[in-house]
């Protein structure tokens, strides 16, 4: 049916109405959900999406879109309300079975599940972090392809927050790096209604926020009132005109707005209204029917006009982008390729590739010559690290520093007091581990870039909650960590991670890489540029021999594979490696030879590759006959009982480590050839001659854990 807009109700007030009530309806449908937000929030919404935001919903990955994201992910019927109101494949249907099984409208927004969902978000902040990298991404993209009279990257970023985005420690360390690179097209409203989900903001958040991100160096501009369409337009046309200073909108709104009893409670934020208060609010609204999910033709009408707005202003930038390489054929072609995520031709040219004969180096050391070499012919590899280059390895050399136009100032990243610009390939991301994360995911969520991060491995605790989101979405992303293990050495148990590794490798869907040496870590980042989802890199800070790969049957593609086999083949014991220890296994190899023992060498770098390859593969490399089976990583031994299979021994580390050279620890704390040896040895029932290798000098009085599965 057609309503009029007489009866008190302007169209506006009716569209802005709409969303509340299709928002609350679908809540109570569901008898589970958060109405008070996305009701608070109508105006601003409403306000954005049919007067400001780019977007074409027949083409939701349309590339110069703007992107939006709800940080405040708990009101996802907000988005899901937009969404089906402007005309994504989102049908009505669906929001009728808002957090079912099955649905496409789940608790909280999932990217790749619900179609214009940028971001998965939901923890508080992430949201927020990812809406940076995101405007990083852009700020990048522009600088390298516009040219003077030609504008192929030309969108903004847009967030929604609440009050405990802005409580997250994550969202002090992304709105300072924001300000700092002066991201002038971010712009985030702020649904400023001091309520919680336990209480008001009294409680525990009664800081002044405006002040602090004046102090980061943001443009804070106050809507009193978040239900005037006007002020609100207001607010994000002077945000918009702002080129040098991300925008805060922080807008006075009302959560549960028209509710009569729970407007202005904490009972409207995580509750559905109830029948009864459902009906109410609709009275008190002056909604027309109290049929659920009833839309009026007028204001769908409204929202639905953004179908034909976004089919023409994707059509008139696909005119400039044509325009665009007519006159820059080579940068036309290479923005293409960026925008297709396809990969140059030449891509793996420069890998670098090294011999047993070359002097030893740490996998950081080799991982970052990989990653040099991949960025000199893929051009849109950008990255950086939490204040970790010269330890992580990861600057891009020569490749200038993605900061502010301006000068660097001494000692600067790559730049050293030359000219900066959003065109260098080096995001210097400062101790802001958390929000490196959730930036390198909001750049890879955003398109045309494909982002790294890098860090210390102890520190993956600060950004895992990110890394989780990562791998959640599977986007295209490398998280880089070095200081491995406790070879990490002098600077103590605080830096060297034990039970990290088993903790990143129970994140489904995120691909764990630890190579064993150079020629392995180059493997590792040839794996990941082609690889769809997320990478996690775990690299050592110490030297690794180059290994004899002349007798080895795969590679790490399949996540584990023969390294070097014994002599004859049908070996007596399986030696099985992560990362450095990897050599230990084949010095202990040849050790067991001497005794008359046949050993097989196994480098496993990637679990849940070997995981995913088919069960004759998995035979063939270890085989259920051979029981004698040692695995060796410097780590927590937790999760290898399954590789060791039964009656094998797991050497490891379920302890802190401590402070003295990495060499020392490692004799220390048992991670030798003769406690390899040894444990093969002692399988064999050669027990003299395993006390003789384990006693050799080489293993010293604290020893291995040893877990016998």
């Amino acid at each position: 049916m057609t309503l009029s807009t007489t009866e008190n109700q302007t169209l506006e007030t009716l569209a802005i109405n709409t969303i509340r009530i299709l928002s609350a309806d679908s809540v109570q449908n569901a008898n589970s959900g958060h109405p008070g937000m996305p009701m608070g929030a109508a105006a601003m919404a409403y306000t954005l999406w049919t007067k400001f935001l780019k977007h074409n919903p027949s083409d939701p990955a349309w590339f110069d879109r703007d992107r939006f994201v709800l940080s405040a992910g708990h009101g996802s019927m907000l988005i899901y309300s937009l969404l089906h109101l402007t005309g994504y494949d989102l049908p009505l249907d669906e929001l009728k079975r808002f957090r079912q099984w099955g649905s496409k409208t789940p608790g909280h927004p999932e990217r790749g599940h619900t179609p214009g969902v940028e971001v998965a978000t939901g923890p508080l902040g992430q949201g927020f972090s990812n809406a940076v990298g995101m405007a990083m991404a852009e700020a990048w993209l522009g600088a390298k392809y516009n040219k003077p009279g030609h504008t192929v990257v030309d969108h903004y970023t847009y967030s929604i927050c609440g009050d405990g985005c802005l409580m997250e420690g994550i969202t002090q360390e992304a709105a300072s790096i924001a300000g700092h690179l002066k991201l002038g097209k971010l712009i985030v409203l702020y649904d400023d209604n001091n309520i919680t989900l336990a209480g008001g903001t009294p409680l525990s958040f009664t800081e002044n926020v405006g002040m602090r991100f004046d102090a980061y160096g943001w443009q804070t501009i106050r809507v009193a009132d978040g239900n005037d369409v006007a002020e609100i337009s207001a607010a994000i046309e002077k945000a918009k005109a702002e080129t040098g200073r991300p925008s805060l909108l922080l807008i006075k709104t009302h959560i549960g707005f028209g509710s009569p009893k729970k407007q202005d409670s904490f009972n409207s934020h995580g509750n559905p209204l109830g029948e009864d208060e459902l009906l109410a609010t609709k009275a008190a609204l002056g909604w027309p029917s109290t049929e659920k999910f009833f839309l009026p033709e007028d204001a769908l009408a409204v929202f639905r006009a953004a179908i034909g707005q976004g089919a023409a202003s994707q059509s008139e930038w696909r005119a400039r982008v044509d325009a665009y390489k007519a006159a820059f054929p080579v940068e036309g072609a290479e923005f293409e390729q960026i925008m297709s995520g396809a990969l140059p031709e030449d891509w793996a040219a420069d890998l670098p590739k090294w011999t047993p004969a070359d002097k030893p180096i740490a996998t950081r050391v080799a991982g970052g010559e990989a990653l040099n070499g991949l960025a000199k012919r893929i051009p849109n590899i950008v990255g950086g690290s939490a204040d970790l280059n010269p330890s992580t390895n990861t600057a891009l050399k020569g490749m200038g520093d993605f900061q502010p136009e301006g000068q660097g100032g001494p000692g600067a990243m790559g730049a050293v007091g030359g000219v900066w610009s959003y065109a260098g390939r080096n995001m210097a991301f400062g101790v802001r581990e958390h929000a490196m994360g959730a930036a390198v995911n909001g750049m890879a969520a955003h398109g045309g870039v494909l982002p790294f991060s890098a860090t210390f491995f102890v520190f993956s605790d600060y950004m895992k909650p990110s890394v989780r989101l990562g791998a959640l979405m599977q986007i295209k992303v490398f998280y880089v960590f070095t200081h491995d293990s406790i070879g990490v050495g002098e600077d103590g148990p605080t830096h060297e991670p034990i039970e990290q590794l088993a903790g990143v490798r129970s994140i489904p869907g995120l691909t764990v890489l630890r190579p064993a040496d150079a020629n392995e870590t180059a493997a590792a980042w040839s794996f990941a540029v082609q690889h769809s989802g997320p990478t996690l890199f775990v690299l050592s800070r110490q030297n690794v021999p180059h290994l004899d790969r002349s007798n080895s049957v795969g590679d790490l593609t399949k996540g584990a594979y023969i390294l070097s086999e014994a002599e004859g083949g049908n070996p007596d014991v399986i030696l099985i490696g992560t990362g450095t220890e990897v050599a230990l296994c084949v010095k202990a190899q040849e050790k067991l030879a001497g005794y008359g023992v046949k050993a097989r060498v196994v480098s496993m770098p990637g679990m849940s590759l070997f995981e995913q390859q088919d069960a004759a593969y998995r035979e063939s490399v270890l085989p259920k006959a051979v029981k004698n089976r040692v695995t060796v990583e410097a780590a927590s031994t937790f999760g290898w009982d399954r590789w060791a299979g039964d009656g094998g021994v797991t050497i490891g580390i379920d302890h802190y480590g401590a402070s003295a050279p990495g060499d020392v620890l490692m004799k220390n704390f048992g991670f030798t050839v003769g406690a390899v040896a040894g444990a093969a040895l002692r399988m064999m029932g050669k027990e003299e001659e395993a006390k003789k290798e384990e006693g050799s000098g080489e293993t010293a009085f604290t020893g291995p854990t040893l877990h016998h599965a």
